[in-house]
């Protein structure tokens, strides 16, 4: 199956509380709607280094403690979408820089957008509505009321690369740009297990039914908080039939004939190319 990528956690630590008596520059993911500042110096993209937000002049709405980041405090906030740019500096779409910035620090990113946003959305009790408190142990917020505890949301979807005969099942939403084609996709519902999810959603997208099927990789994609779990799987029986509507269009293709296909930031290129690697 795919090589594993090193695990982030030899370089970052989380944590909930930053160190008391620190003193020096930190990590800053600063974002506003959706989109990450970063500094760019001679064609290198990189974070903010700063001892604090206020040295770029800017007020956060809500900042969170992440952890270390080689062995640095980094912090997650979130700033006014009117917040000018400091010199050297710019705001960029995240999904932008995963090629460009460090892949480390592109997944903690990911990580600091999504808790920015749990943290935005959960300012008061789902049950009671009174206003929630931000605990100091664990990233939850709770309600001192009713005692509702929040954490924060991850939804889990599956991904599958469909062999038959060294061809893949692609498919084509009307929402794609560029004419791409891509794989099965969908999030798991209560209940099933992640190969059931990958039956269902076979079966519900495109008509057929598959079988072997086998994890392949996983990976963190924070738009806005989901987990890809990547699958092979094979053919087994049934027609390609799809909706119109979610998909308007499926086939299988030859490995050396692929349609255009999803950018390497995403796992569903990783599969395909190593289908293509494995089966041509």
């Amino acid at each position: 199956m795919s090589k594993p990528r090193a695990s982030i956690y030899k370089r970052y630590i989380p944590a909930v509380t930053p160190p008391p008596e620190f003193s020096g520059s930190a990590y800053w993911l600063i974002f506003h709607s959706g989109k990450l500042l970063v500094t760019e110096t001679a064609g290198i993209t990189g974070i903010p280094l700063l001892p604090a937000l206020e040295q770029l002049s800017m007020v956060p709405l809500r900042t969170l403690y992440l952890g270390t980041f080689e062995q640095l405090p980094c912090y997650a906030a979130q700033v006014l979408e009117e917040t000018p740019e400091p010199e050297g500096m710019a705001f960029r779409p995240l999904r932008s820089l995963y090629e460009s910035l460090d892949e480390d620090l592109f997944h903690l990113a990911g990580k600091g957008i999504q808790m920015l946003a749990w943290d935005e959305t959960h300012q008061f009790c789902g049950r009671c509505g009174t206003a929630t408190v931000l605990a100091q142990t664990e990233h939850s917020r709770s309600c001192p009321a009713c005692g509702l505890v929040s954490y924060p949301r991850i939804a889990p979807a599956v991904i599958t690369a469909i062999l038959k005969d060294n061809r893949i099942l692609l498919a084509h939403s009307p929402h794609f740009v560029n004419n791409m084609y891509g794989l099965i996709a969908g999030f798991v519902e209560p209940g099933e297990t992640l190969e059931d999810c990958v039956q269902r959603e076979t079966m519900e997208e495109v008509g057929i039914k598959v079988k072997n099927i086998r994890y392949f990789a996983s990976q963190q994609w924070p738009f806005p908080h989901s987990l890809m779990v990547g699958f092979l799987a094979e053919y087994e029986s049934g027609e390609i039939t799809v909706d119109g509507e979610e998909l308007d269009h499926a086939d299988w293709f030859e490995l050396d004939r692929l349609p255009v296909i999803p950018s390497p930031v995403s796992i569903a290129r990783k599969l395909i190319d190593w289908v293509v690697e494995h089966h041509s």
